[in-house]
């Protein structure tokens, strides 16, 4: 019922991940990343607690591909889980169960995975893998591309109903968690317009986090 991807921008170390399904709230279940650490994606017949294990494992030291391994071992249903990660040093690493549902498949490179269930065709992964590589700019627009790629090359068997993004940075909190809970348009889409938005506002939101005395003002009315 998913499609998504992990990434790391080798340039200025930022995380993220894009994901996108026929459920509703997808990006609340399935979506994890920790500034300096990595990004995970827990999903088809999701269990969340995945997400943090995986990321405290690649916070101890870790690689993905080893983080993968232990959580292969430690969870008692995995053969129905589907979980993708990218640590520090751009490596990945994914595991999709032999249960996950549908055409199911997944493809990965240097600083990028991608993985998906209930698919349209088996393409949908590696679409969304070079639609990452080929795409420039902010790792968020680089995420919206491979997201908008993997959906040309057929996405999910049925249409998707929600998205998300999450993008992390140096501070210990999400700089951009953007969702689309439900929609009956392209919430892919509605992703995509939130962050043309919210993406000149970001380091101004960062700021008045860090120090409020060097903020920018609001720009609203009754912000004097």
């Amino acid at each position: 019922m998913t499609f998504s991807l992990v990434a790391r921008c080798p340039e200025t170390g930022m995380f993220g991940l894009a994901i996108s399904s026929s459920s509703p709230a997808v990006a609340a279940r399935c979506a994890y990343a920790r500034a300096g650490v990595g990004a995970v994606a827990s999903q088809n017949v999701t269990d969340p607690t995945l997400g943090p294990l995986t990321l405290d494992l690649m916070e101890r030291g870790l690689s993905a591909p080893e983080a993968i391994a232990e959580v292969q071992s430690q969870e008692k249903f995995i053969e129905y889980r589907q979980v993708l990660a990218v640590d520090a040093n751009g490596e990945t690493a994914i595991h999709s169960g032999p249960n996950s549902l549908g055409i199911w498949t997944q493809a990965q490179a240097e600083n990028v995975a991608s993985g998906g269930n209930l698919l349209a065709n088996d393409s949908v992964p590696q679409a969304i893998v070079d639609g990452y590589l080929a795409a420039t700019g902010h790792i968020a627009d680089r995420l919206i591309a491979a997201m908008r790629a993997g959906l040309a090359a057929g996405g999910e068997a049925g249409p998707v109903h929600s998205a998300g993004m999450l993008i992390v940075d140096r501070v210990s909190w999400p700089v951009a968690d953007l969702r689309c809970d439900w929609t009956e348009d392209d919430p892919i889409e509605n992703i995509a317009r939130a962050w043309e938005i919210y993406k000149p506002q970001l380091d101004a939101y960062i700021q008045r986090a860090l120090d409020p005395r060097e903020a920018p003002s609001y720009g609203v009315p009754g912000d004097d």
